[in-house]
């Protein structure tokens, strides 16, 4: 397990090479003259030459790309070409948003999800597994967008229970509502602001767990049935074993693994950036960050942004693999 771990992680190397090559390629291909951008349209040739000199825009393609993964390996991660801002202070608020409204939605999605799915395996056929499944496939079909502005009508316009946009009280500054807040107002012992969070957190992290709400279900419910298909839980339930220790202890366990790369793969996708929830809900996370960037052409937010959304795939992969052998011990590497 050891080796293993310590292989899986040199391996991790040539990958975020690549992922900064590739991003750096991709993006210097896309139309468009950041100069221009911030010029203006009414900018003369003299002012645009002097600009993309001053941001380095004129070198050739390699010296650029050799340049900004040095900056990388020192942690400088550029200069916005439209703020004129460190990259690495601009982003960092936005990924804890992300990370909160993730963390928020995957609990949500993962707890209702494996348990209906398994309810929905050990009652197979019943009114309750047509029920779950119907609302998976509702779930799975029902577009974001739709789903966050109908919870907005219901739930903050018509009953007043939660707020429909934002992160914390308006009132506030700025900077106090753009990190960590739900974990700074828990280590703070401040339980008015603890609660004013999570009640920020409720409707966007439901529209936008949804989805991997009803995939995860889904998931579990077929790998659950073919596990509860198995001599050995027939033996287990023979013994006189009870419906809690047959699928929490011996069946959820072996039917668990494509039920976490699901999961896995659904986080990462989530801590992408969901730029549909965040737009609805005025959610200050990376998706919009990089979104509103790649309007501006500003292409060291657009590769950091990028770089850093990959590079949390990659590790959560890492980590979904590390677990596999840890779940189930029959599997060897």
């Amino acid at each position: 397990m050891i080796t293993y771990t310590i292989r899986r992680i040199s391996m991790l190397v040539p990958v975020l090479f690549g992922m900064t090559l590739v991003t750096f390629s991709i993006i210097h291909l896309i139309p468009g003259n950041p100069a221009r951008v911030i010029l203006g349209d009414q900018a003369t040739a003299a002012a645009l030459a002097n600009l993309e000199e001053q941001l380095g825009l004129n070198k050739p393609f390699l010296v650029q790309y050799f340049q900004y993964v040095s900056g990388l390996f020192q942690g400088d991660l550029g200069t916005s070409l439209r703020t004129k801002s460190a990259i690495s202070a601009e982003l960092w608020p936005h990924l804890a948003a992300t990370f909160e409204l993730t963390f928020f939605a995957m609990i949500f999605a993962v707890f209702v999800g494996v348990n209906a799915g398994i309810i929905s395996a050990w009652k197979q056929n019943s009114w309750f597994d047509y029920l779950c499944m119907i609302v998976a496939l509702i779930g799975v079909s029902m577009p974001i967008f739709w789903l966050g502005l109908l919870q907005q009508w219901v739930f903050a316009q018509e009953l007043g229970w939660l707020p429909a946009f934002g992160r914390g009280n308006p009132r506030d500054p700025v900077e106090t509502v753009t990190h960590l807040q739900l974990v700074d107002s828990f280590i703070s012992g401040s339980p008015d602001k603890f609660w004013t969070s999570i009640k920020h957190l409720i409707l966007p992290g439901i529209a936008l767990g949804t989805i991997p709400m009803a995939i995860i279900a889904r998931m579990t419910r077929s790998s659950m049935l073919e596990v509860l298909r198995s001599d050995y839980i027939r033996t287990v339930v023979a013994k006189g074993s009870g419906a809690f220790s047959v699928i929490y202890r011996h069946g959820l366990k072996n039917a668990v693994i494509p039920v976490l790369t699901v999961v896995g793969l659904q986080t990462g996708t989530l801590l992408g950036g969901a730029i549909l929830t965040e737009t609805i809900f005025s959610w200050p996370g990376i998706g919009r960050y990089v979104y509103e960037a790649i309007g501006y052409r500003d292409y060291p937010v657009i590769q950091s942004g990028v770089l850093v959304i990959a590079f949390m795939f990659v590790i959560i992969n890492l980590i979904v693999d590390l677990l596999y052998s840890y779940i189930d011990p029959r599997i060897k590497y």
